[in-house]
């Protein structure tokens, strides 16, 4: 591993830490990754603890999903991953989370909006509280390359998506670098565990 991907993946580490910390990334669930260049990303390679991370966790992949070492195997949804840096090259990282908020609510809802938040203003293009916006939530597909080409199909017709959801599997956000990503993450965790607790007093 190179200096460069040395430092990528500290901020991975750095981040499935915090996560698993909240509860948002239990036993080897989630997966992260972090762009190299316009062919390559840096990805947790399957089965590992998002927790328990360490440099030989994570391996080097074209954008087409093939590990470029061959005793390496990667994430089953490493092609969730390589449809959104092919859909946006400004792409710098993307971290997926199964928290019990998304969890439950993309069991039970086909979107979730999220409205008057002042944590709206992590996500692109929102520069103030008032403002709305709708994560999609996807049918869990165990063809991986078929969901791919929904999301990408999605993204495609509403670019100004910001996440989005598998139904009863979690979250996928993105952002510029590491960092963005996860403070996103952050954001996206913190208003979905308030839409949850707010369907708890309705009831």
């Amino acid at each position: 591993m190179n200096s460069d991907d040395a430092a990528r993946a500290q901020r991975l580490i750095a981040a499935g830490r915090l996560f698993h910390q909240r509860g948002w990334v239990p036993a080897t669930g989630g997966n992260f990754s972090a762009r190299r260049d316009a062919a390559t990303m840096l990805i947790t390679a399957s089965g590992c603890h998002k927790g328990e991370l360490e440099d030989e966790h994570f391996l080097v992949a074209d954008l087409d999903g093939r590990p470029l070492q061959a005793d390496r195997r990667a994430s089953y949804e490493t092609l969730l991953h390589c449809q959104l840096y092919r859909y946006d090259p400004a792409i710098g990282a993307v971290l997926h989370t199964h928290s019990i908020a998304n969890t439950v609510l993309s069991r039970r809802y086909e979107g979730i909006r999220l409205a008057g938040y002042e944590l709206l203003k992590l996500l692109p293009g929102i520069s103030t509280h008032e403002a709305a916006v709708e994560v999609p939530v996807f049918a869990n597909d165990q063809d991986i390359a078929r969901l791919a080409a929904t999301v990408d199909a999605h993204l495609r017709e509403r670019p100004q998506t910001p996440a989005y959801l598998i139904a009863g599997h979690g979250l996928y956000a993105w952002g510029a670098d590491v960092d963005q990503a996860r403070w996103r993450v952050e954001a996206l965790e913190f208003m979905f565990e308030c839409e949850l607790q707010a369907q708890k007093l309705k009831e």
